[in-house]
């Protein structure tokens, strides 16, 4: 591996122990045994950097949403066995202490502290809800038009984050993915009984 490498291996390490706020370079430099000039060299910035890491994190997990190792997504695409499936996997990653979503909650509650991060997380928002929306629907994210992403997109997004502050905040309350499906159902038939689009 080269310093690039080193630094964002390095400084994923230094997020999942330290959090957004505690992380400095100094730390990073340590974990990944490299120099202060490659962060700015290789990334801009310690924020631009840990931001990238952040995002590595997220991307190491793409395999535990879409069920790899355990068979992956057998149910139809765009069906409520689908959502529930997905949904199980998903919340099978928030479980238990350590889990690396608790830097996301940092990011809420600290952004103004950590603008870079924060900046650089949002411009990534759109690749998060084209991945969600193909793992749903079963789309290539290729073919996934912005009208897609501006609802579909942006309703699991917004169910994500609820989940991930509901999962750290407290766990033992948290829903779970049938209960998600059910709640899904009942607006459904909400919507149908008076009348509404299905």
């Amino acid at each position: 591996m080269g310093h690039r490498e080193d630094l964002l291996e390095g400084a994923k390490r230094c997020l999942l122990e330290k959090g957004f706020a505690r992380t400095t370079a100094r730390d990073i430099v340590k974990e990944s045994g490299t120099n202060l000039a490659s962060i700015g060299y290789h990334y801009g910035s310690k924020d631009a950097l840990l931001a990238e890491a952040y995002l590595a994190l997220v991307g190491d997990l793409s395999g535990a949403f879409d069920g790899e190792g355990s068979g992956g997504i057998t149910a139809e695409p765009g069906s409520m066995e689908r959502f529930q499936e997905v949904w199980a996997n998903i919340i099978g990653t928030m479980r238990g202490p350590g889990s690396m979503w608790r830097l996301s909650v940092e990011i809420v509650a600290m952004g103004d502290q950590l603008p870079a991060v924060r900046d650089h997380l949002a411009r990534q928002q759109r690749d998060a809800e084209r991945a969600l929306v193909s793992l749903f629907m079963g789309i290539p994210e290729a073919d996934i038009p912005d009208k897609t992403l501006d609802t579909l997109g942006r309703f699991y997004t917004t169910l994500m984050t609820g989940l991930i502050v509901q999962w750290n905040f407290d766990p033992d309350t948290a829903p779970e993915a049938d209960q998600l499906t059910a709640g899904l159902r009942q607006v459904i038939q909400g919507a149908v009984a008076t009348g509404g689009a299905p």
